[in-house]
């Protein structure tokens, strides 16, 4: 007996259900797969531009963007462009809030901005023409967040013939600020540390040039003094047991001098 074509409808969408589900499954595998690279490779620079110029290179390749760009924030309305997946070369470039409304509301809200269809979403209507030159289809922007303040963000736009982001990638983008910010914490507490070390040095080696002038200045005053023919013929009106003990707080005082040089 045939199969109905009830059953035949049933067997087609529950292929369908199970061939959706396999998709969302490796998409989950490529993003943890993501993740661990970014952790590894991160965790080998503690320097915050090789940080954010390797997380651009990991969301760029991971979803074949248009463009994956990191800013941070400056003054006022100004923030500035540290890393880009298209263009390594940019480290540093001031850019206007206003020029870009998405990434201007992610920073003053402190949250992600999904837009689907950049071409049709209101928000983006007075650069509507920018975005259709562009081919642009969907825009992602994701906070950076440090003790409670946006201290810069993740934005990811792809092309219109591009598959578009899903939930399950706009969460995989926000795990990626997370790591980030945790990065970009982790990197401050370093170059703190590093230039802390550097004062300390900084201070030591200025107290031993002191030091160094100091007894170089009385060695010559002695030097001067004791070589003057009044003073060769008085130490010999000194006491004996007196010529001895000058010797011997000589000797102590040179001891505690060669100690206080060895730090």
């Amino acid at each position: 007996m045939g199969e109905s074509a009830e059953e035949s409808f049933d067997r087609d969408d529950e292929i369908a259900r199970l061939s959706s589900r396999v998709g969302e499954l490796q998409r989950e595998r490529d993003h943890l797969v993501a993740i661990v690279d970014i952790l590894q490779e991160i965790s080998a620079s503690l320097h915050f531009v090789d940080i954010l110029q390797t997380i651009a290179r990991k969301l760029g390749e991971a979803f074949g963007l248009d463009r994956c760009a990191i800013f941070l924030a400056g003054e006022k309305d100004e923030v500035r462009l540290v890393a880009s997946y298209e263009d390594p070369a940019i480290r540093n470039l001031v850019v206007d809030l206003n020029r870009y409304p998405e990434l201007k509301r992610a920073f003053e809200s402190k949250e992600t901005v999904f837009i689907p269809d950049a071409a049709s979403d209101p928000m983006l209507r007075s650069i509507k023409s920018t975005l259709d030159t562009r081919n642009v289809r969907s825009i992602v922007v994701v906070p950076i967040q440090w003790q409670g303040a946006v201290i810069g963000a993740i934005f990811l736009r792809t092309e219109r013939d591009a598959e578009p982001f899903s939930d399950a990638d706009v969460h995989f983008c926000q795990v990626v600020a997370s790591l980030t910010a945790k990065a970009l914490r982790n990197a401050h507490r370093f170059e703190t540390l590093m230039r802390s070390q550097k004062e300390v040095v900084r201070v030591q080696r200025r107290s031993e040039l002191q030091r160094i002038a100091l007894i170089a200045y009385i060695s010559r005053l002695l030097d001067r003094y004791t070589t003057s023919d009044d003073h060769m013929w008085a130490e010999t009106l000194l006491p004996r047991a007196s010529d001895e003990e000058l010797e011997r707080l000589v000797t102590v005082a040179m001891q505690v001098l060669d100690e206080e040089a060895k730090g």
